[in-house]
């Protein structure tokens, strides 16, 4: 793309699909806002302001999106007719989503420019919009295999017995305590075994208390004295009534 003698000006449109790539020790919208800003630096291109995305996946129809809604307000008010992105695929990573996007804007009279490769979307030329469906094709292709081989590698988890999603078992975050007690439910005191209750009590007077600081409930005691070739003891942190 030329530099012109007079500057253009753009909004950065960033979107992250995943909301653990949020926050300010994440670097999805910061890498995008960099690459964004070194483009215009060297097209001349005056960017007027950014919009993001979070937590919105590539998939999801253009007008649901809540930053690129009032992007495109600001771009009816101030008279900006330019957005650039990372990516095409940062636009959208659908193939549809991307074409319906991209001609909606375009109707609108709206620029679209992606960083690493300017003419992507801003030619409407025969050759550019086979580039445009492809590479789309292609990114939709490469997630599809992404999302294929992580629910591969999660099913093949469960298989062998491990665990793979929700919170933490009270034998995994506190493995003593579930010793102790364990331990205390063979040491059976004259008279007969400990109660649930009693074995709570126990545990309690050595220091093994729930995160609220309170001992733990006769549901939770149940489940440390289940003994499980797999760990799925489910996390309790309840107290007694």
């Amino acid at each position: 793309m030329r530099k012109t003698s007079k500057s253009i000006k753009a909004f950065a449109y960033l979107r992250t699909s995943s909301a653990a790539n949020i926050g300010e020790d994440k670097d999805s919208g910061r890498r995008q806002l960099q690459a964004i800003e070194t483009f215009a630096k060297r097209a001349g291109i005056e960017l007027a302001g950014t919009y993001h995305d979070e937590a919105v996946k590539g998939s999801d129809p253009i007008d649901t999106r809540p930053g690129f809604a009032e992007m495109l307000e600001a771009l009816e008010a101030n008279g900006t007719k330019t957005i650039v992105v990372e990516t095409a695929n940062r636009f959208a990573r659908d193939l549809m989503v991307q074409e319906v996007g991209f001609a909606m804007l375009r109707a609108r009279g709206f620029d679209l420019i992606a960083a690493d490769s300017p003419t992507s979307f801003l030619d409407d030329t025969p050759t550019a919009r086979l580039i445009r469906q492809v590479l789309g094709a292609v990114s939709e292709f490469e997630k599809a295999m992404l999302v294929a081989k992580l629910r591969g590698a999660r099913d093949r988890k469960r298989r062998a017995g491990i665990k793979v999603e929700g919170r933490k078992s009270i034998a995994e975050e506190r493995p003593e305590t579930v010793a102790f007690a364990r331990q205390l439910a063979r040491a059976r005191p004259k008279g007969g075994k400990r109660s649930l209750r009693e074995i709570s009590a126990a545990l309690a007077d050595a220091g093994h208390m729930t995160q609220t600081g309170k001992p733990y409930a006769p549901t939770a005691v149940k489940l440390m004295l289940v003994r499980t070739s797999r760990p799925s003891i489910t996390a309790v942190d309840g107290a007694t009534d």
